[in-house]
């Protein structure tokens, strides 16, 4: 899979040419069922303190994300960019040569090509991380959603539904976005 754990990703890859259309759909359900798995674990290993914590908030937090302030506009485009910049700059850095005014130019960083991710994931949250509590990546929220709402939580409050689309929705135009103007560069360039 390249290891690609994010929609984002798997998205732009897609429209790029580099992953099949039936790919697509596989690997988007494998990551939400890993990001259900994975905050799963999290709960049962975790029981305990989620049976004596009693501020809801903070058990929804620790499941999925939630605006400081709810402002549709202003989160769904701080989603969006966060999630823009991030494939943005992962087009840039991955394996691969990209062809410009007819030459072939060579980029990436191989195999530490995830460090450089890792610490633009953290600038992104630092950047962005208070408005929404910067999802980027669809599964990482709708699956722990999904099992906050399913799991027997003491003290848990609502999902949060009505917020949900945007930290879904809002990733992927940004990555789609970012496919566009890498694009739109390659071809002005």
């Amino acid at each position: 899979s390249g290891a690609h754990l994010n929609p984002v990703v798997t998205l732009a890859l897609w429209l790029d040419g580099a992953l099949e259309g039936a790919q697509v759909g596989v690997y988007m359900l494998a990551q939400l069922l890993g990001a259900a798995a994975g905050t799963t674990t999290n709960y049962i290993f975790h029981k305990t303190h989620y049976d004596i914590t009693e501020d809801a908030a903070s058990i929804r937090g620790s499941f999925c994300t939630s605006p400081a302030i709810k402002s549709t506009w202003n989160n769904f485009f701080s989603e969006l960019a966060g999630a823009f910049v991030l494939m943005f700059v992962i087009f840039y850095i991955s394996d691969g040569a990209f062809e410009m005014a007819g030459e072939e130019v060579p980029v990436g960083l191989g195999s530490v090509g995830a460090l450089p991710v890792g610490i633009l994931v953290w600038v992104i949250g630092l950047g962005l991380g208070g408005t929404t509590g910067y999802a980027i990546n669809p599964a990482r929220d709708l699956g722990p959603r999904i099992m906050h709402q399913l799991l027997p939580i003491k003290n848990k409050m609502d999902s949060g539904w009505d917020y949900a689309w945007i930290p879904v929705i809002a990733p992927l135009c940004g990555s789609a976005l970012a496919y566009a103007v890498k694009e739109w560069l390659l071809m002005t360039v």
